[in-house]
């Protein structure tokens, strides 16, 4: 199996409960992480940053799933098992 890697990135969004970023030449790339739990303790500290403020968004992107994605329904099966 590939590698998983997972891109952390946020910005000021245009809808609070979206993720269509306002201005893509200013969305913050945090990083690409080599597993969920590393994209996760970044995603914190970046969402942590912007706590105060309803429209930045900070999300992980499960670049693994966009990169082989046949890779990605065989973890739905096994991970339904």
């Amino acid at each position: 199996m590939g590698q998983k890697l997972h891109l952390v990135l946020g910005g000021r969004v245009k809808d609070p409960r979206g993720i269509e970023f306002e201005n893509l030449e200013q969305v913050d790339l945090v990083g690409v992480y080599p597993d969920f739990d590393s994209a996760e303790n970044a995603w914190r500290s970046a969402a942590q940053r912007t706590v105060d403020d309803a429209e930045m968004k900070y999300v992980i992107v499960h670049l693994h799933r966009l990169l082989e994605p046949h890779l990605a329904d065989h973890e739905k099966i096994a991970d339904a098992e």
